[in-house]
């Protein structure tokens, strides 16, 4: 046989493996549900297998496949693949302190704008570099910036920038990119939590210099672990690229014929003809994928479309329910212009004389219902940077009151009618222990 023939062989016998998988039947308060998980079939298992038995390990024809599609999917020109959410976001910082900026480089001192209500791996980054995170409040409802407030915290020290899509809630792009625009600013959007979202009919993560997002196995789509840094720049293209790849400064251009003048360039204080694979124009890291990893992602990529789809089918069921109930919590809101696609559905637990955040999130627990906090809440209160140089522009009272009363639940594709019954049901049970009918 050839090798395609065994292949195919094996592709198949991966097909009834995974028809043979019986899954499990839903039983309410015994079988957990959780917030977010994977959801998938025996295409990202062929996948992975495909890629497994190239040996290829490091990233290959998949990532290069991958980043096409990726990019076509948001229509944006160029995508990096990383290997995680959290690698891109150091990376989209990292590329902004490239000498190669000119005198748009961010250097050890200047501010980049934040909230503190938010994930350690938005933030982590702008310490990692030597650059000083302003944080500012976020509003109620939506969790994203306080766009009054971001309007004060810009000094002449601020040079970017960097906040998340909250769960997938699009952030006022009208106002923040009429301010990058007045000031000069970098902005990097956060799209870990948010892929799929919409600002006036376009995808998040195109409308700044850069997006980052996250394939986690909580996330829209998931590879286990990988991420993306997107960007319409070709400037900030290379330098992404030298970063992830140990700071090497070729890049393989066929249009250019680059790979057959290895040894035709002189670069600084090398020797010419130096092998400028090994030349180095950047201090970088290594960030780069298996190829397994994107196999999984482009199976998950082409049902995107039907997570989102079921995404924002299980966050307005659940919020038709809850309206029932909003003198005790306070559901999220959006702005006109946008469409979210919810990672999860975050709940404000008003203050009331019957029940806290906690007695809900501990109810819901013990019924086998996952809850998480919206994150870190206030992250200055967070162990981690408790001394790290920062500057906060006005109050961050609701960020307090994230870290006090705010919880989500899940909302992703594999909560099926069963799942969400249970949570209505188990919601009903705890209102109604508390003599709210």
């Amino acid at each position: 046989m050839s090798e395609e023939s065994i292949r195919k062989e094996i592709f198949k016998k991966v097909e009834e493996f995974h028809r043979s998988k019986k899954p499990r039947p839903f039983v309410p308060g015994k079988t957990p549900v959780p917030y977010g998980g994977r959801v998938y079939d025996e295409k990202e298992m062929v996948g992975l297998v495909d890629a497994s038995l190239d040996f290829y390990l490091t990233a290959g024809r998949f990532a290069k496949k991958f980043q096409e599609e990726f990019s076509k999917f948001l229509g944006v020109k160029h995508c990096v693949l990383t290997n995680s959410g959290s690698s891109a976001n150091l990376l989209a910082v990292t590329a902004l302190t490239s000498q190669k900026l000119g005198k748009r480089r961010l250097v050890p001192g200047d501010e980049i704008i934040t909230v503190a209500a938010g994930f350690p791996t938005t933030l982590n980054p702008i310490i990692q570099n030597g650059l000083v995170p302003v944080f500012v409040d976020v509003e109620l409802g939506n969790y994203n910036i306080d766009i009054v407030k971001l309007k004060k915290a810009i000094t002449k020290r601020t040079r970017a920038i960097f906040i998340a899509h909250t769960l997938g809630n699009p952030f006022n792009l009208d106002e923040i990119l009429k301010l990058k625009k007045k000031h000069k600013l970098w902005l990097i959007e956060d799209c870990c939590d948010a892929l799929g979202a919409k600002y006036q009919g376009k995808y998040v993560g195109t409308f700044g210099d850069m997006g980052t997002c996250s394939f986690y196995p909580g996330h829209q789509i998931t590879m286990g672990e990988g991420g993306t840094v997107t960007t319409n720049n070709p400037l900030l293209y290379t330098i992404l690229v030298s970063l992830k790849d140990w700071g090497r400064d070729f890049i393989n251009d066929p249009k250019k014929n680059t790979e057959k003048k290895r040894f035709s360039y002189k670069f600084g204080k090398l020797p010419f003809g130096y092998d400028h694979r090994y030349v180095y124009s950047h201090i970088g890291y290594n960030l780069n994928v298996t190829d397994m990893q994107p196999a999984i992602g482009l199976a998950q990529l082409k049902k995107l479309p039907a997570f989102m789809q079921a995404r924002k089918k299980n966050a307005a069921r659940l919020q038709k329910f809850l309206a029932n109930y909003e003198p005790y919590l306070m559901l999220p809101t959006v702005l006109p212009k946008s469409a979210p696609c919810w990672w999860a559905l975050p709940l404000l637990v008003k203050k009331n004389p019957h029940f806290t955040r906690n007695d809900m999130v501990l109810y819901l627990e013990k019924n086998l219902i996952a809850t998480r906090p919206l994150f870190g809440g206030n992250l200055l209160k967070q162990p981690a940077y408790g001394h790290i140089k920062h500057r906060v522009a006005g109050s961050l009272e609701n960020s307090d009151t994230v870290m006090h009363s705010v919880f989500m639940v899940g909302v992703y594709p594999g909560i099926k009618e069963a799942q969400m019954q249970h949570i209505i049901n188990t919601l009903k049970r705890f209102f109604y222990a508390h003599r709210i009918l």
